[in-house]
């Protein structure tokens, strides 16, 4: 229980620091907003803390250095998303840029569930790719692409975003 707490005190606090100033209405929605996000996360933040007693290390210690890893793959993630946009703005513009969708098997060394979903949901996220099946047991994250060069195929890892995303991710996350 104080686990459960815990968790939604530093997303309420979090809703708090990003709704300032705050009304009275704000503080409702943060409330029932944070309860419900804790209520979603709380697996997460076992997650975390069964590696990182798996590994014997202290569990503070841990959980700092993930959400670092955390903090900084956030405007890595932003920045390739920028230019992403700018990419497929500009093929949209200029209709005379190559156009080669299809579909890539990408090879992936992430193995925990939440560390995939992160992966195939920043790929998503990503204009011009879309994470359309993950096969966990062969470790292959398909990945369809608004423009495929060659050379990209069954090795799929050298698709540069994939890879800036998992080396980041497996610091969060295994």
């Amino acid at each position: 229980m104080i686990k459960k707490l815990m968790v939604f005190v530093f997303w309420f606090a979090v809703w708090c620091a990003l709704s300032y100033p705050l009304s009275r209405a704000d503080i409702i929605i943060g409330m029932f907003t944070s309860a419900f996000v804790a209520y979603m996360t709380i697996d997460l933040s076992t997650h975390v803390r069964e590696k990182a007693l798996d590994k014997k290390r202290r569990p503070l210690f841990d959980y700092i250095k993930r959400a670092a890893w955390f903090l900084y793959y956030v405007p890595v993630f932003l920045w390739e998303c920028l230019k992403a946009n700018v990419d497929v703005a500009s093929r949209v513009l200029h209709p005379d840029l190559p156009i080669r969708p299809g579909t890539v098997a990408v090879k992936v060394s992430l193995k925990s569930d939440i560390g995939l979903t992160f992966l195939a949901n920043s790929i998503t996220l990503t204009p011009g790719t879309t994470s359309v099946d993950i096969d966990k047991e062969k470790g292959i994250l398909y990945v369809h692409w608004i423009y495929v060069r060659d050379g990209y195929g069954e090795d799929g890892r050298r698709l540069p975003v994939v890879d800036k995303f998992e080396n980041i991710l497996m610091k969060v996350f295994e």
